[in-house]
């Protein structure tokens, strides 16, 4: 190999080696202590990161040893197993992400409008239906790729693995329902939730925005009125001593009280004490929902960050197949791998930073 090989195969080893790192790393931190604490977010993740996984393991890795071996030398039957797994992967890990960004949508609106009220996608057995119906549609899409298989001899040995239908009708049929099904119709549906979460979290921000200055607007009129309050007793006392009992100057005729009578206070509440945590305590519950808001609104935010990398990513891919599909080209099909690869090794860690997972303890 030359210099420009060599450095594309570490490129690629180094995507690899990302990937399986982030998406381990994803798998792991969202698995509950006990399965009886899973909860939706969980499910999506695990089910994401296990998509990608296919492709780090069985086709990135491979991939990766077939570059800086110079040829396929892993034979016609993995070379079946290498597109199947690209495939069904590559369509999984679309329908995922489509679903955790409809997840975070109804959870931000619904947590807007409705407090913490669950959403539908908080039922796992729904969850579990759609993550079941993806899979379905993964499988039915990659199975062709296990048998129009073609590995290109040259010399002695397998120079490449690629695929070969019985016609380029057939190539064509199958290219135009995997584009618009399993590509087309995911993008136009990611594009949607990421478009409504966006519109959400601007109106979300407009709303505190018109809260903080309305409340910095009463605080002023306050501070006048007390200001106007103050001045107003300090003309009734006329020239009593500072800090005065108001009893201790309207003894006036009557002369001084005895010692044993006591000027009538109120209690004034202090901040530690009971009647101070009496009315302290009410304000724990708003504080966590908004603490639980403000995590909804990170995790909505790392979706559209997941969201902007997908069409990227996706659309150039989409691009790129349509365009090998029109005049076949290695280069194209070479780049249309690469960014596919490259998707899968970013998403993970955006995921786990919009969760707050992105560190090394398995705490939770």
């Amino acid at each position: 190999m030359n210099a420009v090989e060599w450095i594309e195969s570490f490129i690629r080893a180094f995507m690899c080696l990302l990937g399986i790192l982030g998406n381990n790393w994803l798998a792991i931190r969202s698995l509950p202590s006990r399965m009886s604490q899973i909860r939706t977010n969980d499910a999506l993740f695990i089910n994401l990161a296990t998509s990608n996984l296919i492709t780090n393991y069985f086709v990135d890795l491979p991939d990766t040893m077939a570059d800086f071996a110079d040829n396929w030398f892993m034979g016609r039957t993995y070379c079946g197993v290498f597109l199947f797994c690209a495939g069904l992967s590559e369509t999984s890990s679309i329908i995922s992400t489509l679903l955790i960004s409809m997840y975070w949508h109804q959870k931000l609106v619904g947590s807007l409008r409705r407090g913490t009220a669950p959403v539908r996608l908080d039922s796992l057995r729904l969850v579990a239906s759609l993550l079941s119906g993806g899979w379905g549609v993964a499988l039915v899409f990659s199975i062709p790729h296990f048998f129009f298989v073609a590995a290109e001899t040259g010399n002695e040995s397998l120079a490449d693995c690629a695929e070969s239908f019985p016609s380029p009708v057939a190539r064509q049929t199958y290219e135009v329902m995997y584009l618009t099904l399993a590509n087309a119709v995911p993008i136009a549906g990611m594009v949607f939730f990421s478009i409504q979460i966006v519109i959400t979290l601007l109106r979300h921000q407009a709303r505190i925005v018109a809260m903080n200055s309305e409340s910095h607007g009463k605080e002023e009129q306050a501070e006048s009125g007390s200001r106007r309050g103050t001045d107003g007793a300090a003309a009734a006392r006329g020239k009593g001593p500072a800090g005065a009992p108001v009893s201790s100057l309207t003894a006036g005729d009557d002369g001084p009280q005895s010692p044993d009578a006591q000027p009538a206070t109120l209690p004034i509440p202090v901040k530690g004490t009971v009647q101070g945590d009496a009315k302290e305590a009410p304000s724990s519950k708003p504080a966590k929902a908004a603490g639980s808001h403000g995590n909804q609104v990170r995790a909505a935010k790392s979706v559209v960050a997941v969201a902007t990398v997908f069409l990227v990513c996706w659309v150039t891919h989409l691009l790129l197949r349509i365009t090998s599909n029109v005049k076949r080209s290695s280069l194209v099909v070479e780049v249309a791998s690469y960014i596919a690869a490259s998707y899968t090794c970013i998403i993970p860690y955006i995921f786990l930073y919009g969760v707050k997972k992105l560190s090394c303890s398995c705490r939770r």
